[in-house]
């Protein structure tokens, strides 16, 4: 495992400077994180990138790729409505490059406020703060890349799909594997159950907690023992959307190929806007997030991110499919779109889907101080 080297003592401390400054609680989480679960929440083709290790007789564990999963099952054990933390440490990840770390220093902060919480300074905080870092790291070539889940969701409503078609887009909205099958088979028949379809279509007929016990005793029958630490109610809702993928229309290659070129809108935002307006026309749900749009953006100039440092992509997206509105990165030149030196983004749905209440509001951010340092990665 190769293992990154650490920033001087100063420019760090510069790094550092802006999270200590943002009153937040300081916590860590555990080295060791359960790979079902991570697995669940972005999809076996992420396997490929952790560190598995297993104990005889125990789950598949991994090493922690990053610090947002096990900070919001802290917060929720803790039973906090709402919370700030800071965090510092190592994650681990395979290295898309032969001479990249597979071992790197993360610093980040995670919000969380109540349900109904107004979400646009949050969101402006979070994305600001992410580049006062990453600025203070003395690179000169940085941009904030922005995006919004959300907006894709509003887009898809403006085309007025059936609703399992429009869900299932939604649903991988964060994939842009998974989205590109979709378009991909655009103009096509409805398919057949194929390829274990038809264990697919029973259970998607029970509700998930029956199907996850239906899916127990077949195991148990055919002595079947599951693998990759994900469980039977995991597998089985895995199962039944499928079978409701197979079920559900698919697009027309109009309707495909609208998407396709929201997908492809790269601006400033200003130009970004005026472009996905013309696309859509006047649906509310569209107009009302991009107005929303406009005061972070307003936010983000108060808070000292220059217009000029701005740019807004529509497909931006991240490996972990939890988020659910703002994305974003702070890039530099130097290193390109496939090595970031900051992520971050909105993830309300998470502290619900790990058993917390609906509602909640969730956003956070993620630096790379060896990336942020201008004597650093190159």
């Amino acid at each position: 495992m190769r293992a990154e080297p650490l920033v001087p003592p100063d420019p760090m401390a510069a790094i550092r400077a802006p999270f200590l400054a943002a009153g937040a609680e300081a916590v860590d989480a555990p080295i060791l994180q359960p790979l079902g679960l991570l697995l669940e929440l972005a999809g076996e083709a992420v396997r490929s990138r952790l560190f598995v290790v297993q104990s005889q007789g125990e789950e598949e564990a991994c090493l922690r790729p990053d610090f947002t999963v096990p900070i919001v099952r802290q917060h929720l054990e803790a039973g906090r409505a709402d919370g700030r933390y800071l965090y510092e440490g190592k994650a681990f990840r395979a290295a898309l490059g032969a001479d990249l770390p597979d071992e790197f220093r993360q610093l980040g902060l995670e919000r969380f406020d109540a349900p109904g919480a107004s979400i646009i300074d949050a969101d402006a905080e979070i994305a600001a703060l992410a580049w006062a870092s990453a600025a203070a790291g003395g690179r000169k070539d940085l941009a904030l890349w922005l995006g919004d889940v959300a907006l894709f969701g509003a887009f898809v409503d403006a085309l007025e799909l059936s609703e399992p078609l429009a869900a299932r887009l939604k649903r991988v909205a964060g994939r842009p594997r998974l989205l590109a099958e979709e378009l991909a088979r655009a103009g096509e028949a409805v398919a057949e159950p194929a390829g274990g379809g038809r264990l697919a279509e029973l259970l998607a007929g029970l509700p998930e907690g029956e199907a996850a016990e239906v899916l127990s005793e077949v195991w148990a029958l055919a002595g079947v023992e599951p693998v990759g630490g994900r469980g039977p109610a995991a597998i089985a809702g895995r199962l039944i959307r499928r079978a409701e993928a197979a079920r559900a229309p698919a697009l027309t290659r109009e309707q495909a190929e609208a998407i396709r070129t929201f997908l492809a809108v790269e601006d400033a935002p200003a130009a970004a806007f005026v472009r996905i307006r013309g696309m859509a026309g006047a649906a509310p749900a569209l107009q009302a997030a991009l107005a929303g749009w406009e005061l972070r953006l307003e936010a983000l100039a108060k808070a000292g991110v220059a217009e000029s440092a701005l740019r807004f992509a529509t497909a931006l997206g991240h490996a972990f499919d939890y988020y659910d509105g703002l994305t974003f990165e702070i890039r530099s030149e130097a290193l390109g779109s496939l090595r970031p030196v900051a992520v971050g983004g909105r993830y309300d749905g998470l502290p619900a889907r790990l058993g917390g209440p609906t509602g909640a509001r969730a956003v956070g951010c993620m630096v790379r101080p060896w990336r942020a340092w201008a004597g650093g990665e190159a």
